[in-house]
Parts: C-alpha cells; structure tokens; sequence
C-alpha cells in the first residue's frame, strides 16, 4: 500500500485546529492561545511551534523564506525550510521582499514588512510572567486582570542591578495596551519594529503549546519607566564592515587571522541587497 504524504506535511484537521487557533489569537492581540501541539519530524525546542504555524498557513502560491537569527544558511534555517518546500513544493526564497511567509527565530528581518505579508517567530518561552511566577494558573489569573505589578518589578530590579531598565533580549512588550507579551528572544533593537507593523506578526511555542499574535497596525509598546526609558542597542560609534550602515542590527565579530573585532550586518540577505544596490548590480538571491 503506497503512503500518500499530505500537503504540507500535518493532516488537515490538525491544520484547521491551528488556523482556529490563529483567528482566535488575531482577534485578541498578545493573548496566549493554547493549541494541540502535534509531533514532528524535529525535536521540541527547535521550532516546532513556528514551524506548525508555517506548515497550517502555507498554501501552494506561497514564497517560503526562513531564517535563523539573521542567517538564510545556517542548519536550522536551511532543514526547516527544505522540509516546508519539500512537502509542499512551494516556491522558496532568501529576499525579504519577495517572501509571502517568512518564519525566523530570534529576529525581525530589517526589510519592512508589507501588507499581506506573514512573519512567524519562533518562540520558546511565551509567558512573560514565568520568571517571577512560575505557576501557570496564577499567571493566567494575573493576565485576566491585567495585574502585571510583578512584571514592573523585575524590571525595577534590572535597574538596581545593572542601572538600565533594558534586558538583553525578550524585553517584554504591551500590546493593544492590554496583554503583557514576550516578543520571543529577539533583540531590543527589533522590538520597535512590532508597533504599528503592515504585516501580521505570529508566535509559535511548541513545547508550551501556545501560539498569540500581533495583527497589522497594532500598538506595540516595550515596558519602560519614565525616568528609566527603554533603549535599543546603539551602533552609533561603529559601522557595518562590508556595507558601511550603523542604522541595523550588527553582530560583533572577531578576525580569526588578526584577532580584531568588526562589525557586520546581522540580516545576511538584506547586507546582500545593500551591496548589490552599492555596486549598481541586480539582486540575484535565488
């Protein structure tokens, strides 16, 4: 008996359940909706969440673009995206601007998102409120009243201890003015990027078994004091190495031959559009 694999990969009932899941999570931004997470070809804790959503949303005139905190080319980036194309035989692509549905763990590209455009984050802590309280049913009753008194002092701590009232990623948003977020582990420099957004943002967490989402144009706020204002990682005293540009997210790396450190471009497929636009030549990404 021949096995006749479905289209993209997950039965349609349990894409359906996942779709429901989504409209529940559009209609109320920022709130934790719990879904059936189903088994995958990949081990929880490596996307699965993400790629759930990417595999119930995907349809056959999707562009696929995945990336793994900036990279088009790392392992995770390139298996998760296989498995979506192979399954689907859908078209793939590293150009932001070309993609339908992009999936990404710990970034937002730099290449604003437009509308109808779909970003999913990976995600693998989505409450907020667990490293102050770890019971789940306290935290979903702290959320009902939208009583986030713990969440301003753990916030009010990090500035005890480090003088600065910014986490290093993760930093906690408010969305709609209602629901206390975790914008999953992207840096603070994305988290601008989630307010007033043309696209729709989606959140996958596989091993929690949540998905929520920010639909397009909503306020997205990072929580701050007034005396304490949250910041973004500043670029100001350097430059991307190859593109020159101090306006993105640069990693900071180490010449292996001469032991200095330089920056370059976090997002590759957006340094690779930059060079190409510097150098008067077509964008060739696929």
């Amino acid at each position: 008996m021949a096995y006749q694999q479905n289209f993209a990969f997950l039965d349609e009932g349990s894409k359906k359940e996942i779709r429901r899941a989504v409209l529940k999570a559009l209609a109320i931004p920022g709130y934790q909706v719990p879904f059936a997470s189903r088994e995958l070809p990949i081990a929880r804790g490596w996307g699965t969440g993400g790629l759930q959503l990417s595999l119930s949303l995907v349809g056959p005139h999707d562009v696929v673009k995945v990336i793994d905190q900036g990279s088009d080319e790392s392992v995770n980036a390139v298996n998760i995206r296989q498995f979506i194309t192979s399954s689907t035989g859908v078209e793939e692509t590293i150009d932001t601007r070309e993609a339908t549905l992009i999936q990404s763990r710990h970034r937002v590209p730099e290449v604003p998102l437009r509308k109808g455009q779909i970003l999913v984050l990976q995600v693998p802590l989505p409450e907020p409120l667990r490293s102050v309280e770890p019971s789940e049913r306290v935290a979903k009753e702290l959320h009902g009243d939208k009583d986030y008194a713990i969440g301003w002092l753990n916030l009010f701590e990090q500035i005890m201890r480090y003088e600065t009232a910014s986490l290093n990623a993760d930093h906690p948003v408010m969305v709609n003015d209602r629901y206390l977020m975790a914008p999953s582990p992207i840096p603070r420099f994305d988290n601008p990027k989630l307010n007033h957004n043309d696209g729709i943002l989606l959140f996958g967490a596989g091993r929690e078994k949540k998905i929520y989402a920010i639909p397009p144009y909503t306020t997205v706020k990072s929580i701050d004091f007034d005396d304490y204002p949250f910041q973004t990682e500043d670029f100001s005293q350097v430059a991307c190495r190859l593109s020159g540009r101090q306006d993105v997210f640069l990693d900071e790396l180490v010449d292996e031959e001469t032991g200095q450190t330089y920056y370059q471009m976090n997002d590759q497929s957006y340094l690779l559009q930059v060079l190409n636009e510097k150098e008067g030549t077509r964008d060739d990404f696929n």
